[in-house]
């Protein structure tokens, strides 16, 4: 018999899965809808957002609020955010706000209109909702450093000038923005309200918060806006601090009491004339040649003056200091502070001068030349110099001239007629002193020692060191070298041909030769390439004879 079994499952019905209601966009509002703060409200709150509360089926905790800032237009595509948890509100301080702008690159002063709108949802971003859309004009101001000086009074010292005067120090300006700021130390003389601020070149920079000055610097600050030297006076400084974008803040100005001194000014002269005259860079004043000093008592610190060589169409200034904060140009002799460039017209050797206490300039043809009992041909009489006993001009501030001079008494002198006793930028300049070879120059003053014994002499005027104007004095030109000893005494005369040429015809073993004087080691040339040069290198031939030729003035050798 079959026995049949029934099975029978029974079913457990599961329980409902929960259901989490779905939230809404909140509504939003604004306390303002424009904003104007000053750098005074900076710490206040000047903004305060609310929003209704989102229904969403959870602890308010776990509700996320993000505010979204864009500019008017840009539908939120370079959005700035801040990000809110369980409260309807949140505010906004006035540099809060700033900083937005500020890293937007909106410029000081100009009104802008902002989009603000919040994005709600479940901390986990889940259920996401944008709110309405509000707009917020705000503008922008500036939010500068605070600045502090050391000291409120200095007095300065040449015998101290490197030594420490004075630290500015400032706070950083914008805070918050998110880029580099740049900042200048400026100052005027107090009273002026920076009507001509002067930049103090080489402090400061991106994200430098100090500047320590020496008396020096100070010193300086204090002469440029006018203060007599020796004298007393106030100088005004702030901090100009300006963000990648181009927004700029001033600090606030500090008065600093300076006792001046008579310090050593230098001036230089930058123009497009450089780069081409191996003078450094276009329009540089850091690589831009010095000018003399001129040393007298009654033009101190206040004449300057160079021989340099300038191609036509040349342009220049001239700057105190390697920097621009103080410069000089003019028109019709008359020297102006931050004026129209100097030019030439063609090409040459010029003798440019200024000076400061009449506010005068001087520009003519730059040469040197011998005069006196001494030169044959020419005697005292200054008209005769030019071309008779003209040196040769072998770079800027430089001249050296060969000549066969007699016993007596000569100077060397840059012009056709002799100095009047003006002092006057135009004035001509005739040297001498009373040492020998290697002496330093005085200007407009005593005779050169006398030449006593008649011969080919050759004589440098030599300002490259714009602090002291030597001249060298050599007799003759000789060959010396290992092929007999290397000693000058008993080394063979070269013959003088005149301008600045000298040779010789000489059987010569293989080995080195350079020329010297007949004075003995005290001058020399060396040389490679064609061109000799003073304490150059050995020159090296093969065995054999040669004519062998220096031109000095050209600074040549050829050997044949």
């Amino acid at each position: 018999m079959a026995v049949s079994s029934v099975f029978i499952t029974a079913c457990t019905k599961l329980a409902q899965l929960p259901f989490y209601k779905t939230g809404n966009a909140v509504a939003l509002t604004t306390s303002t809808n424009t904003l104007t703060p000053a750098v005074a409200d900076s710490d206040k709150v000047i903004l305060t957002l609310n929003w209704t509360y989102p229904n969403y089926a959870t602890d308010s905790g776990n509700m996320k609020y993000v505010v979204e800032i864009d500019s008017t237009g840009k539908n939120f595509s370079t959005e700035t955010t801040k990000t809110v948890i369980k409260t309807l509100s949140t505010t906004f301080t006035a540099r809060d706000i700033n900083t937005i702008l500020l890293n937007y690159g909106y410029a000081l002063g100009n009104p802008v209109t902002l989009d603000v709108r919040i994005k709600s949802s479940y901390v986990n971003n889940n259920d996401l909702y944008l709110s309405n859309v509000i707009q917020i004009t705000a503008t922008p101001y500036g939010d500068p450093s605070t600045l502090a000086s050391e000291n409120t009074s200095v007095t300065g010292s040449l015998a101290n000038a490197t030594q420490h005067s004075n630290t500015f120090s400032w706070s950083p300006a914008f805070p918050g923005y998110a880029d580099t700021v740049t900042y200048i130390i400026q100052y005027d003389s107090a009273g002026k309200n920076f009507t001509t601020p002067i930049t103090l070149a080489g402090f400061g920079g991106a994200s430098i918060y100090s500047a320590s000055l020496t008396e020096a610097n100070m010193n300086a600050t204090g002469i440029n806006v006018g203060i007599p030297m020796g004298n007393s006076g106030a100088v005004e400084y702030r901090v100009k601090a300006t963000t990648k974008q181009g927004a700029v803040a001033y600090s606030n100005v500090v008065i600093v009491a300076i006792q001046t001194y008579i310090p050593i000014l230098r001036f230089y002269m930058p123009g497009d004339y450089q780069a081409a005259t191996g003078n450094g860079n276009n329009w540089d004043p850091t690589t831009a040649p010095e000018m003399i000093r001129d040393l007298r008592s009654v033009v101190f610190n206040s004449m300057y003056y160079t021989y340099i060589y300038l191609p036509a169409g040349a342009n220049f200034k001239v700057t105190q200091g390697r920097s621009w904060d103080v410069n000089y140009g003019g028109s019709g002799g008359s020297l102006v502070s931050g004026g129209s460039n100097f030019s030439v017209s063609t090409a040459g050797v010029y003798r440019i001068t200024i000076d400061l206490n009449t506010m005068k300039y001087d520009i003519r043809p730059g040469r040197m030349g011998f005069v006196g009992a001494a030169v044959p041909g020419v005697g005292w009489n200054p008209s005769s110099v030019f071309p008779t006993s003209q040196m040769a001009f072998l770079g800027t501030n430089k001249f050296l001239g060969v000549d066969s001079l007699a016993p007596g008494g000569w100077k060397m002198i840059d012009n056709d007629q002799w100095n009047n006793g003006s002092n006057a930028v135009d004035e001509t300049r005739s040297y001498g002193s009373n040492g020998g070879s290697g002496s330093t120059l005085d200007v407009n003053a005593e005779n050169l020692p006398d030449i006593t014994s008649g011969a080919n002499y050759r004589v440098i005027w030599d300002g490259t060191n714009v602090d002291n104007i030597t001249y060298q004095i050599y007799h003759g030109l000789r060959v010396v070298g290992a092929f007999q000893g290397w000693d000058p005494s008993t080394a063979p005369d070269m013959n003088y041909l005149g301008n600045g040429k000298w040779t010789i015809t000489i059987t010569l073993p293989a080995g080195d030769f350079k020329f010297v004087s007949a004075d003995g080691w005290a001058f020399n040339y060396g040389g490679s390439g064609g061109t000799i040069s003073v304490n150059g290198p050995n020159l090296t031939v093969a065995a054999g004879t040669y004519t062998i030729t220096v031109d000095e003035y050209a600074q040549t050798y050829t050997i044949m």
